[in-house]
């Protein structure tokens, strides 16, 4: 029974772990496209991208997921999804990567701002450009600043990822709590926190050890 139970608890992890891989790769630099947006000096952009920040902000992920997947259909009579679970997977993808790029880009938008003008100002005297200013004096500054704001939404991104089966998406909580229906135990739902812990604790230990490599650059 222990290994059957492994075994389905490894296939939704998997599934889990590909969820949180995919929003990050989306959502990072996402994160920094809608942050550039929302410090445009071009005032419509720059509100409008507020705007959007607000909505994803104060409304629950659940209910973003709801929209995102069940919207199209309702509004316009057609599922842009696709059938099946790779219809489904793909647009919880999209709704991860949108919500968090909307947090990534108030962190991002946090640390650019935290530094100071006169850095800015140092770079124009040596003759520098705007572009290299940013790549070779504010980057790793801001790169500094972000890293614990970043980590914590990182680590809620992984226990969020059990939100994707409000739309009927297999994840590790799905598998652990089909246990409960199929064979009337509990005990493989409370392992799903194991891996939960296990999975936080290496993202907390690598954060750690990166802030460590980081303590260098002070500013």
């Amino acid at each position: 029974m222990l290994q059957t139970v492994l075994s389905s608890l490894n296939e939704g992890f998997v599934k889990t772990l590909e969820l949180f891989c995919i929003t990050l790769l989306g959502a990072i630099p996402l994160g920094l496209v809608i942050c550039f947006l929302s410090m445009s000096k071009f005032k419509p952009i720059k509100y409008l991208s507020k705007t959007i920040i607000w909505i994803v902000r104060g409304t629950p992920l659940m209910l973003q997921l709801l929209v995102i997947y069940y919207g199209p259909g309702l509004f316009f009579g057609s599922n842009i999804w696709g059938g099946g679970s790779g219809g489904r997977f793909l647009a919880v993808s999209i709704a991860f990567i949108f919500n968090y790029a909307c947090y990534f880009s108030e962190i991002y938008r946090g640390g650019i701002e935290s530094i100071s003008k006169s850095q800015y100002e140092a770079g124009q005297v040596l003759g520098m450009s705007n572009r290299q200013i940013f790549f070779r004096i504010i980057l790793l500054q801001v790169v500094k600043r972000i890293i614990p704001p970043m980590s914590n939404e990182i680590i809620t991104l992984v226990k969020d990822t059990s939100l994707s089966r409000t739309i009927s998406v297999y994840e590790i909580i799905w598998s652990g709590q089909a246990f409960i229906k199929s064979s009337g135990i509990i005990w493989p739902l409370f392992f799903t926190g194991v891996y939960y812990l296990l999975f936080n604790g290496l993202l907390t230990i690598a954060f750690a050890r990166l802030e460590k490599n980081l303590d260098y650059f002070r500013s």
